[in-house]
């Protein structure tokens, strides 16, 4: 069984029980990691305590040295990371390498950079200089669906920032947040500065987000913990940042190339097998339009087979448990109870062994139905008709979620004329492509506070005015 890393070592749990690692492809056992428990929280928490004034103290610049050359050895290590990930998790193999992998080290990378350019300092207002000091202690949770990726969105502008860092992984997919403590260790990241306590969310993450010297915690996963989460922070007042669950709504004007607009949808619906908080859920489509939406939407789901990870061509995977795949089955079978066509796809595995789904599509589905209202995490795509652009906006904002979108018209200025009226944190405009800079969080339920950039920085950052 592996270690928990804390003060800078590999060190035993104080706990004896232990997580399996599953692969989802194969329902075979690859590793175990410690069950930790709250005196490993305990351990953590008082090194990177100790850890933070000498970490807050260095100039940015020396900071920034440590990130860049943890960047170089992701990068260099990528195939290894992406097969790992593609074992304990199942991205197919291509995905885990350009998302999974390759991504979060260029957010590293990027961190790294905006050390050394970020005004800390911000200047005068009049008589007062404003400054920017980080927040202190740092407990970050993250989910299983982008075990690095979301892992990095958390640590690298903590780290930037000058904070010291608790990190819980997800016990379902952990191996990848292991190779990056390796990769802090080799690059001689000071002891203390990041330390990781794998386990359940009940025990490790509540212990996390309660402890009196965590001095904010960052949270990635469902809507449902995060509101966990916030509540035992609340009780000692600390800083909460919370990016959870989505229902996002693809739009498609009447004026769209409706084809483009599909199988561009299509793949935003079921990227990494639909486990995905921003996933393109709900296409919504022009009544004159709609019966050919679902037949063009059929069509481009035919290129997303079930596969081996490892698989030459797979674009998708497994879900990544057991408890996902009943999930996802469950609301397959209540879109079909609650009155929605279900035109591709079924309830059946698949493959012979795995935690495998075929991607379903849903014609007829109404405003208010389950499949059109709560975030399922699969590849389970709705096809929802409208009469207008107002109808459309007021059925894409009539979800309790508002994380991500997309808006496809004839021109940019109509596609982002309807984009502003999305209560959403994020849309795209036309296929317009992710930026790993730009701000990434939600409105409503979608969570609280935003990652990446500039953005992602100045979470972990305190704001002190200093009267001259």
């Amino acid at each position: 069984m592996r270690h928990l890393y804390v003060n800078g070592a590999w060190v035993p749990s104080s706990s004896r029980e232990a997580v399996d690692v599953v692969n989802p492809a194969t329902e075979e056992v690859v590793d175990r990691v410690p069950a930790g428990a709250p005196a490993d929280v305990e351990s953590a928490v008082a090194a990177a305590r100790a850890a933070f004034p000498s970490w807050s103290a260095l100039e940015p610049a020396e900071r920034a040295a440590f990130l860049g050359a943890a960047a170089g050895l992701l990068q260099e290590r990528a195939k290894e990371i992406a097969a790992t990930i593609a074992t304990d998790m199942g991205a197919p193999l291509t995905l885990a390498l350009k998302v999974q992998t390759l991504m979060p080290a260029e957010v590293l990378a990027s961190y790294a950079d905006l050390a050394k350019r970020y005004e800390f300092d911000g200047g005068r207002v009049g008589n007062s200089l404003v400054v920017r000091e980080p927040v202190g202690v740092v407990g970050a949770i993250t989910p299983w669906n982008y075990p690095l990726h979301q892992v990095v969105c958390k640590v690298a502008p903590a780290l930037a920032a000058g904070c010291t860092v608790v990190l819980k992984p997800s016990e379902v997919a952990p191996l990848a947040a292991y190779a990056l403590a390796d990769i802090f260790h080799e690059v001689g990241l000071p002891p203390g500065v990041f330390n990781m306590v794998s386990g359940y969310g009940p025990v490790v993450g509540e212990a996390i987000a309660a402890h009196p010297d965590v001095d904010m915690v960052s949270f990635t996963g469902s809507t449902r913990a995060g509101r966990r989460v916030a509540a035992l922070a609340a009780e000692t007042v600390k800083r909460v940042a919370l990016e959870l669950g989505g229902k996002s709504a693809n739009i498609i004007l009447p004026d769209a190339d409706l084809e483009k607009a599909v199988k561009n949808g299509v793949a935003g619906a079921y990227l990494n097998s639909g486990q995905t908080c921003s996933a393109l859920t709900r296409m919504l489509v022009h009544w004159d339009q709609y019966d050919e939406a679902v037949r063009l939407a059929v069509e481009a789901a035919g290129a997303y087979v079930p596969g081996d990870p490892f698989a030459e061509g797979t674009r998708l995977g497994p879900l990544v448990s057991a408890a996902q795949r009943d999930r996802v089955v469950r609301y397959i079978n209540r879109g079909q109870e609650e009155g929605a066509r279900l035109v591709l796809g079924g309830t059946d595995n698949p493959m012979e062994r795995g935690y495998y789904v075929e991607p379903a599509i849903f014609a007829g589905v109404s405003p208010g139905m389950s499949i059109e209202q709560e975030e399922i995490f699969g590849p389970v795509l709705s096809i929802i008709p409208f009469a207008s652009e107002n109808e459309a906006v007021e059925i894409a904002n009539g979800t309790p979620y508002g994380l991500s979108g997309a808006v496809w018209a004839g021109t940019e200025d109509k596609a982002l004329a309807v984009a502003r009226r999305l209560r959403t944190g994020q849309v795209a405009v036309n296929g317009g492509r992710f930026n790993m800079m730009a701000p990434f969080g939600g409105y409503k339920h979608s969570g609280v506070g935003r990652e990446l950039g500039e953005f992602g920085l100045e979470e972990f950052l305190e704001v002190k005015a200093i009267q001259l």
